[in-house]
């Protein structure tokens, strides 16, 4: 099973709370933040940190199970899975100006049609941010990261139903599996990619 956690990081704007959780991370991650120079994305780093250990604390599950994180506007998101070696990846997005142009030039040609055939545009920045979120999961799952390009794998969205891949890199071997966390409410959407095919339904949202 994949759990993932989310939380507001907004408290960690605030410069006596954001030392407060500075100082309970390890120094290899402190290093990491002194090296980010915006204070928000600072604060990101340490607060989906932060969500990390909480939610190994309230599962009880193993620092060595696998694990990634994301972070975006105020928002930190963190997925662990049981299972020791199913490959697991996250990714949240705040919800701004789709980012068109890139859709359209990096995105499989399906994947752009889908978005371009919404009537509104509320319905086409929707399914940007859905095949965005989703996109990103994967890339992290395979730990390739943006040396995967994006329209190399083709991925369905369903209206009812999880999203499926349909088309997957030769180079890359194993099942993947998705699920969507959209949180329209709060301005953002999340997705989770994992080799493990059972996820949680809802996020497990932390206060910090």
């Amino acid at each position: 099973m994949v759990y993932t956690w989310a939380a507001d990081a907004a408290t960690l704007m605030d410069e006596k709370q954001y030392e407060s959780y500075y100082r309970r991370i390890p120094a290899w991650r402190q290093e990491k933040a002194d090296r980010i120079r915006q204070t928000t994305d600072r604060a990101l780093s340490v607060g989906v940190w932060v969500l990390y250990q909480k939610a190994l604390e309230e599962s009880g599950l193993s620092e060595h199970m696998i694990f990634n994180l994301s972070h975006s506007g105020h928002y930190v998101l963190c997925s662990i899975t049981d299972q020791e070696s199913a490959r697991t990846g996250c990714d949240l997005e705040k919800t701004g100006i789709p980012r068109m142009k890139v859709a359209e030039r990096f995105f499989c040609r399906s994947e752009w049609e889908y978005i371009q055939k919404k009537r509104s545009e509320a319905e086409r920045t929707e399914a940007f941010y859905r095949y965005w979120v989703l996109k990103e999961s994967f890339i992290k799952a395979t730990r390739f990261g943006m040396k995967l390009p994006l329209d190399t794998f083709e991925l369905c969205l369903k209206e009812e139903g999880d999203p499926v891949m349909v088309r997957q890199p030769d180079s890359i071997k194993g099942r993947f599996y998705f699920r969507e966390y959209p949180q329209p409410e709060k301005g953002f959407h999340a997705a989770v990619c994992s080799e493990d095919p059972e996820m949680a339904e809802n996020l497990r949202w932390v206060i910090l």
